[in-house]
């Protein structure tokens, strides 16, 4: 596998767009599997680290420094949580007699997700199911909190901005899905069984039998990180486009699911 696109580079950073399915790290049970770091080695040489780290199923935005003094600079704007990170999500907006199943849902009065709203659920592993996490009501658990704005509604789906202001494992996926709106083909969190068809979106549609969907990987996307330079010691935004599934998939929810817009527009279009 090609090391990903390279979205910007300079004497101290180095940072990727990672695709869905890559890992950033060798994985703790299965060494063997190829992984991101251990190509930027290869090219790069082992001088490079990465700062932080995405879920092998989300794409976007992988920051990595060059030198020991930029990853010690960087590493504690992440520990300081004063990084601001940018998540997109296709989300699921689950029927109210369903999302009264999960810990904490989110309806504004018609039902639907508000414009905006905020998720505080406290997140620790889940010792049932090894790799996830879950809520903790009471005891246990790391406060986590996340700020989510949405930016277009297309009838059962809608497209989110996350603002993690923690950076707990899983917790934009967890948060989601405690709401009642879980990402689109969560396979940990969310609902299998829901899938983005286009045959569910056009009427009269008239494709293939062995309809494929037409997003088929976790629809999250790391999309923006504004940060310190560490040498220049000034503000630094970085973007990563939305993948092109996500471009197919948005364009036809745009064409045929009933998109209501609230005027918001991408940062940086």
């Amino acid at each position: 596998m090609p090391l990903p696109p390279v979205v910007y580079e300079d004497e101290t950073m180095l940072v990727f767009d990672k695709p869905s399915g890559m890992l950033v790290a060798p994985d703790r049970w299965d060494k063997s599997r190829e992984n991101l770091m251990a190509l930027v080695h290869a090219k790069f040489g082992h001088g490079v680290a990465n700062v932080h780290r995405l879920d092998a199923d989300t794409s976007g935005l992988l920051l990595c420094a060059k030198t020991k003094v930029a990853l010690d600079f960087l590493s504690g704007q992440f520990q300081s949580k004063t990084v601001r990170k940018l998540y997109h999500a296709l989300v699921v907006v689950l029927p109210v007699e369903e999302a009264m199943k999960v810990v904490t849902p989110v309806r504004d009065e018609l039902g639907g997700l508000p414009a905006n709203f905020t998720v505080e659920l406290a997140l620790g592993p889940d010792e049932q199911n090894p790799g996830r996490m879950r809520v903790f009501k009471k005891r246990g658990g790391k406060p986590s909190l996340t700020e989510f704005a949405v930016v277009e509604r297309f009838g059962r789906y809608a497209l989110l901005e996350c603002r993690p202001l923690t950076g707990r494992t899983h917790q934009l996926r967890v948060h989601l899905a405690a709401a009642g709106a879980p990402i689109l083909n969560d396979p940990f969190y969310g609902v299998p069984e829901i899938k983005l068809l286009l045959s569910d979106l056009k009427r009269g549609y008239k494709g293939r039998e062995d309809e494929k969907p037409l997003l088929d990987r976790l629809a999250l996307h790391a999309s923006g990180l504004t940060l310190v330079h560490p040498e220049t010691r000034e503000p630094v935004t970085l973007q990563a486009p939305w993948p092109r599934e996500f471009e197919v998939a948005l364009k036809q929810l745009r064409k045929y699911g009933s998109a209501q817009r609230p005027g918001r527009r991408r940062p940086g279009n």
